[in-house]
């Protein structure tokens, strides 16, 4: 079993952690958006590498293949980015809109200025 095969998994780990670490550790509402991102992306590669199938060919009928790759991961992870996108831009219209009523985006000043009300 080499450690160097399973490459792609180990960017997904380092990239999950790293984006759960900036979620929860950060208080700026934008870097947290950052951070789901980073998280979002990790799962997109995890997906995609799990697709792969090794000397797999495209799913047309051809003779001589009897191992073919199956295109579902890839168009799934498609529509997930192009979902992510438009959940990001929504947060960060959110976010200006917070900070257009708060005047700042970190997550403490805002509470602060919930709880003196």
């Amino acid at each position: 079993m080499d450690i160097a095969s399973y490459f792609n998994y180990w960017i997904v780990i380092v990239l999950m952690m790293l984006g759960f670490y900036i979620v929860i550790a950060r208080g700026n509402l934008v870097k947290k958006l950052i951070g789901l991102n980073i998280f979002q992306t990790s799962v997109f590669i995890l997906y995609i590498s799990a697709g792969k199938v090794s000397d797999g060919a495209a799913p047309i009928l051809t003779e001589g293949v009897s191992v073919y790759s199956n295109p579902l991961p890839h168009v799934l992870i498609l529509t997930a980015i192009v979902v992510g996108i438009a959940t990001t831009a929504v947060g960060l219209a959110l976010v200006a809109r917070i900070h257009e009523a708060y005047g700042t985006v970190e997550e403490s000043q805002i509470l602060e200025q919930d709880n003196a009300c």
